[in-house]
């Protein structure tokens, strides 16, 4: 479905990406492992049309998309949720939901309201609620949902755990796979390597803007440099 080649992406006289490449299949959940500063975020952005390549290809089923402008991204089908959720605090939870569908027709989107509500039902709850008050773990359900809404060949997620509590980890996580095993195609990023891996069906680490290492989730978990150098030793 997704395949990155050779992609080179500078910020100014920075190097940021240099050469990065992999491929996500139809229907897999796959994720960048990394430190911080390695260029996981910069792929996903420069995927998603945010960032523009200096060179290298991105094809999503088989279309270009190094030059093609963010919302025609979104229009082609790739959702992306960003690090830190990034919602619309003064909407409520089904304006923000809402926004997630507007390249999509209105009257069409209520199957896909219900699809979200039955997936996170404390959205349900807290639909008419104003996004900002809503509690870490809430908001990155809202803010996932929102990704759903568009109704995407491919979703990306940018560190969906990050500042949340272990137990609405397990939570964030397991409706993540959920949506995967419904048939949408999950890229991936996250910190807590351990958790990512578990639910992924392939991996791949960046270092330095460069793939280092790749293969199945399973084989990553029990590497060596993957143990010590993310999952504790």
């Amino acid at each position: 479905m997704l395949e990155v080649r050779d992609l080179h992406v500078y910020y100014g006289a920075i190097h940021a990406l240099k050469g990065v490449f992999f491929s996500v299949a139809r229907g897999e959940m796959v994720t960048l492992l990394g430190a911080n500063g390695a260029g996981k975020t910069t792929t996903l952005k420069t995927i998603s049309g945010l960032i523009r390549p200096r060179s290298g290809s991105i094809e999503l089923l088989g279309q270009h998309l190094e030059k093609v402008e963010p919302h025609e991204i979104v229009r082609l089908g790739v959702a992306h949720v960003p690090e830190g959720r990034k919602i619309f605090a003064r909407l409520t939870v089904l304006e923000n939901l809402k926004t997630g569908a507007y390249t999509r027709r209105l009257s069409a989107i209520s199957q896909d309201l219900e699809m979200v509500f039955t997936l996170f039902p404390r959205l349900r709850e807290r639909m008419r609620q104003v996004a900002g008050t809503l509690s870490g773990g809430e908001q990155q359900m809202l803010a996932i949902g929102r990704g759903l809404m568009a109704r995407p060949k491919l979703l990306i997620l940018d560190e969906p755990s990050m500042g949340l509590a272990p137990v609405i980890v397990e939570q964030i996580f397991d409706r993540i796979r959920a949506v995967n095993q419904e048939g949408v195609t999950v890229l991936l990023v996250e910190q807590n390597a351990a958790m990512a891996l578990a639910i992924s069906h392939r991996g791949y680490v960046l270092e330095t803007g460069m793939v280092i290492m790749k293969g199945k989730a399973a084989d990553l978990a029990t590497n060596d440099q993957v143990r010590q150098a993310y999952l504790g030793g």
